[in-house]
């Protein structure tokens, strides 16, 4: 079967209507584009977990598909969402491994990794950059970091997810 728009839109209709075999069929079909969709984003050897997880997501989330709506772009914002989940458990194990390997160890590689963070941060906007540095890299909280800045705390969150999907795009473009 092809997992063409048409094909993927009637069967998760057909699936929300109660259809087992539709479903089965969506599941078998949405295997292969996200099989497809993530092999060349991920480690081989993290492709099938990473399909089954946005395959979980997909099932937990099948009843906000609106069927006037396009089914592919639906599962691809899943399949993104799910992608950053897996990028940023990937940066947090590295960075784990690399307090790690400090003690006590040369520390030209930590320098290279903050250089290499730092050039990235810097092709945000300052307050994206800004809010992703005191959330993300120095584990503050929302509200210090909007205390520390100026910002809303409202404002705060959208910086860093603005700054997070320009990173995630910078990073899947290369």
């Amino acid at each position: 079967m092809r997992a063409d728009e048409a094909t993927l839109a009637r069967l998760m209709r057909m699936s929300q209507g109660g259809d087992k075999q539709a479903y089965a069929t969506l599941l078998e079909a949405c295997q292969r584009w996200l099989r497809n969709y993530y092999s060349g984003r991920i480690a081989p050897s993290a492709l099938d977990d990473l399909v089954q997880e946005t395959l979980i997501a997909l099932h937990t989330k099948r009843a906000s598909w609106d069927a006037t709506r396009p089914f592919l772009p639906w599962l691809a914002a899943i399949a993104r969402y799910r992608w950053v989940d897996h990028l940023r458990r990937l940066y947090r194990a590295a960075e784990h491994e690399l307090n790690e390997e400090l003690v006590g160890a040369d520390d030209e590689p930590a320098v290279a990794a903050r250089i290499s963070l730092d050039r990235l941060l810097g092709l945000l906007p300052p307050a994206q950059e800004r809010a992703i540095a005191l959330v993300k890299i120095e584990g503050l909280s929302i509200a210090e970091a909007s205390e520390m800045t100026g910002q809303s705390e409202s404002l705060v969150k959208v910086n860093i997810h603005r700054g997070l999907k320009k990173l995630a795009a910078m990073i899947e473009k290369e």
